[in-house]
């Protein structure tokens, strides 16, 4: 009576195993989930990113003041008649 216990507690452990530890078992799936969430936040960072930048194009394309503007902060150009004054900060 001893023996067959013991052979169908070895079979209960040897189709566990698969579905645990093997290729396609539960721990693999877990990882994969987590890999999934982490691609998830990246590509929703991505997608603000990108809509930002797609709203400063259609910003540039459709009228001179962001032109305007990116010339004077980021180059310092003037108008003409215009004085710059830059003040260094310590």
């Amino acid at each position: 009576m001893r023996w067959p216990i013991l052979i169908l507690i070895a079979l209960v452990v040897l189709l566990q195993y698969p579905l645990w530890l093997g290729k396609g078992g539960w721990l693999r799936v877990w990882e994969v989930d987590r890999q999934l969430h982490a691609q998830r936040e990246e590509n929703l960072r991505l997608e603000q990113r990108n809509a930002a930048l797609a709203a400063e194009v259609n910003d540039l394309k459709s009228g001179n003041e962001a032109i305007e503007e990116r010339a004077r902060f980021e180059l310092g150009l003037t108008r003409p008649g215009e004085i710059f004054v830059q003040i260094p900060q310590r």
